[in-house]
């Protein structure tokens, strides 16, 4: 075979393999723009468009869901280009499904429709501290033990690893770090079976402890509650709460940490420290932890956020007004609001969304600029304890602030509000 000939294969076979790439990566992005999952309000009409240059059938599995388009003709099928928008609108509650078909011709994947009534949340913006308690015992890292000879041994060194949970020693379960040192102490030098969960999976491990001048160690640390102050996000009308828009997660081995429950403090917020180009700004506080300062239980620590329930509407919101619930289809880019607090003011203030993804289910699907000028003199932007704080538009709260952008404080992302309340 000549060199022509060998050269002209490949350049076919890479041709070939460039246009199969091709049209996977279209197909991936065309099925990620396009959510898996639909809220809408009955009663009323839901705008929505996918931001595709392609044209497809919309066809519902029920009558009871109607689409409209620029002819106001509800039909129950509809063409049309994705990214010139439909409308959507069913006047009763029940979950259904629609199959969208590219060209009319291909079918691509069906979406779940959930019609719900028009629900409310009250749109806190108030400090709070978290305290959580692990499901398990949380291994923060090994480390070296020098024994009674003067000699340098690391006994978990490739049994454990940071995010293990331990749950047991020998069969016997662990309420606390105290037990599980004092079982370790007492054991002496016989290996020990620890039963831990790495990655979902609970498994038993065999170690053997060394003997210290402090006596028996694992040469582990490890780590079974933890702190942090936020902004409370919202209070829904069955009494469940949400905040943070995010997890709390370990400062060490930086995992969201699996939760056994947990309390909702009142905080109070002392200080400020500014954001700077580059250096993240944090609000500076103290959880109040007497038992009259409790307004609540802490169930769910996910990444879309931490979840519970308040004993009562804490005082210093009983004044706020219920609001709709905006979602991800009521979002636009544009001017909307923050609330939070500062200098121990609950106020609004204007912020501008620059991105919102439709398909995004995760806590950075928006993207907002704080405009404000006080918040802005006051912080610097976005700062450190300022997760969760509620953002509103069109006059429904429709997110949660989550993350700052270090090298622009003024920006940073946010969470759709239906994406927290799915994680309740």
């Amino acid at each position: 075979m000549s060199r022509k000939e060998q050269y002209r294969k490949c350049l076919i076979r890479l041709l070939i393999g460039t246009l199969i790439f091709a049209v996977f990566f279209t197909y991936y992005y065309i099925h990620r723009m396009i959510p898996n999952h639909i809220h809408l309000v009955m009663g009323e009409t839901g705008y929505f468009n996918f931001q595709l240059p392609f044209e497809a059938t919309l066809t519902a599995d029920s009558e009871e869901v109607s689409f409209g388009s620029a002819s106001n003709i509800p039909s129950d099928k509809l063409h049309v280009t994705l990214n010139d928008g439909f409308s959507m609108r069913s006047q009763a509650c029940g979950d259904y499904k629609i199959s969208l078909d590219l060209f009319g011709l291909f079918h691509l994947k069906d979406i779940e429709v959930s019609v719900v009534e028009e629900g409310y949340v009250l749109p806190c913006g108030v400090p709070i501290g978290l305290y959580l308690e692990t499901d398990g015992i949380l291994v923060v890292g090994t480390s070296e033990v020098t024994d009674m000879d003067g000699m340098g041994a690391e006994p978990a060194a490739g049994i454990l690893k940071s995010g293990d949970y331990i749950l047991a020693l020998n069969g016997l379960m662990l309420p606390s770090k105290e037990t599980l040192a004092n079982l370790v102490a007492q054991h002496g030098k016989d290996p020990i079976v620890l039963t831990i969960r790495r990655d979902g999976e609970t498994m038993d491990v065999k170690l053997e402890p060394v003997l210290t001048a402090d006596g028996y160690k694992m040469g582990v640390w490890v780590r079974d509650d933890l702190q942090g102050i936020g902004t409370l996000s919202y209070i829904d009308q069955e009494g469940d709460y949400g905040t943070l828009g995010h997890g709390i997660s370990d400062v060490d081995t930086g995992m969201v940490v699996e939760a056994d429950g947990g309390i909702l403090y009142e905080a109070r917020i002392n200080s400020i420290i500014r954001a700077t180009t580059g250096k993240a700004g944090s609000f500076s506080g103290i959880i109040l932890y007497g038992d009259d300062k409790k307004w609540g239980v802490v169930e769910k620590n996910t990444t879309q956020g931490v979840f519970g329930e308040v004993n009562e509407i804490p005082a210093c919101i009983s004044d706020v007004e219920w609001m709709p619930i905006g979602y991800r289809q009521d979002v636009t880019v544009g001017p909307a609001l923050v609330r939070c607090t500062v200098d121990g003011e609950t106020r609004d203030y204007s912020i501008e969304i620059l991105r919102c993804d439709p398909s995004d289910r995760t806590n950075k699907s928006l993207v907002i600029e704080v405009t404000d000028p006080i918040l802005l003199s006051k912080t610097g932007g976005i700062v450190q304890g300022m997760s969760g704080s509620p953002i509103l538009q069109h006059g429904k709260m429709v997110g949660a602030v989550t993350h700052v952008f270090l090298q622009n404080s003024a920006r940073g992302y946010g969470i759709y509000l239906e994406t927290m309340l799915e994680e309740e």
